[in-house]
């Protein structure tokens, strides 16, 4: 019984801060206002695109690049090619853009973005990282530089979907458009720093430049990449108008182990950066312990959702006296609850979610084997596939 009892007391501790957590970043999100700016002067970018294998996409990704509506002599598009097809390569060449071949034994976007800086001779204002099937909306690049133009050195873009063909696809666009609700939106309305996606996002050149150049990451580098910028003292700003196209995963064995790839990372460099974390509160840095600490030691959403649930009826329909009141756990469901229908964009109310509700059970099983699953995941490169997509939604590319 009394086994029983700490072990109430501390699931209800982990999902009171969870719940509450959640409710105040979802509330921050919705009450914030993007900053209007004026027109500043035109700076320098690069736009970095690392391409793994990724011979169905990059092509089409290459040419939809060089459509921005900034000026085309401001910018470059650089395409990282790492174990493309010659054939692929030899079409990308024809394109008014560079081609960087790379090649090693074990594959990184870290390896592949350290290789193709090294290459570059010209000068940048800005480095932008894509994915090989992101697709800017045609005023990205102006949109972002309006914002460096206010001193923001760091900035993270919108992902949105490119499609949203199955109920699998649907439920990942999602899941990342209340990331960004949360991790991005909330936290750039509350003065912190925004998550970063790992492309979507445009940085300092020359300091993206020393930062990658000291970092190893299999896995992941996004998380390390923002505490990285964060022990130089730049936030990462979350500008929600810039926006570009990324492809949701279909498949539910890609899914699985794009899934295991992240939440490996996440704990990863929850140990690696714990120490640091604790110590930057100490000395009054809530920003960096909120990146490296309080976003990290959470659990996936799904499976945070998923266990209130499970524990809600068990401790509610348990027939013992508990310590925490049955009402608590409801509270808790109710907060979630009302967490979620802030942070779910309102053009997701579609019948597509609920059609798409019925597939969470089994998401959410298949996540929480995915929590046993985790050794060496965050040892190897873990690719996702990626495929030419039509583009489901209304944009500004030409």
């Amino acid at each position: 019984m009394l086994l029983l009892s700490l072990f109430e007391i501390l699931v209800i501790v982990y999902f009171i801060y969870f719940v509450g957590y959640f409710f105040v970043f979802a509330l921050a999100g919705r009450l914030y206002k993007e900053p209007a700016l004026k027109q500043g002067s035109k700076k320098k970018f690069v736009v970095l695109i690392p391409a793994y294998k990724e011979d169905a996409v990059i092509i089409s990704v290459g040419k939809k690049a060089l459509t921005q509506s900034y000026p085309q002599e401001l910018y470059d598009v650089v395409i990282i090619a790492d174990s493309l097809q010659p054939e692929t390569i030899s079409e990308l060449r024809q394109l008014p853009l560079t081609v960087i071949e790379v090649h090693f034994d074990k594959s990184t976007k870290v390896k592949s973005l350290n290789f193709a800086i090294g290459q570059i001779t010209k000068e940048y204002d800005y480095a932008i990282i894509l994915d090989a099937d992101n697709v800017m909306y045609s005023d990205f690049i102006e949109r972002l530089n309006d914002h460096h133009y206010a001193n923001r050195q760091a900035i993270q873009g919108q992902r949105v979907p490119k499609n949203k063909q199955n109920s699998l696809a649907f439920l990942d666009g999602l899941s990342e458009a209340i990331n960004n609700h949360i991790y991005r939106q909330g936290t750039t309305a509350l003065g912190l720093s925004a998550s970063i996606n790992g492309s979507g996002i445009s940085i300092d050149f020359h300091m993206l430049k020393t930062i990658l150049s000291g970092m190893n990451s299999v896995g992941g580098f996004d998380r390390e990449l923002e505490l990285l910028l964060l022990a130089q003292g730049q936030k990462v700003f979350y500008l929600k108008s810039a926006k570009v196209f990324d492809e949701k995963v279909q498949v539910d064995s890609v899914f699985e182990n794009q899934r295991k790839r992240w939440i490996s990372s996440q704990y990863i460099y929850l140990a690696k950066y714990f120490k640091p974390g604790m110590l930057m509160l100490l000395k009054g840095d809530f920003t960096y312990f909120n990146s490296a600490i309080l976003r990290n030691i959470q659990l996936p959403r799904l499976i945070n959702i998923g266990l209130l649930f499970l524990f809600t009826l068990f401790f509610t329909l348990l027939p013992i006296d508990l310590v925490i009141p049955p009402v608590t756990w409801l509270m808790l469901g109710c907060g979630l609850i009302a967490a979620l229908l802030l942070s779910i964009p309102d053009e997701y109310y579609t019948i597509d979610l609920m059609k798409s509700i019925f597939k969470i059970p089994g998401i959410f099983f298949k996540m929480l084997l995915i929590l046993f699953r985790l050794r060496d995941a965050n040892k190897k490169f873990i690719h996702t596939p990626h495929f030419e997509t039509k583009i489901d939604t209304e944009n500004k590319i030409k």
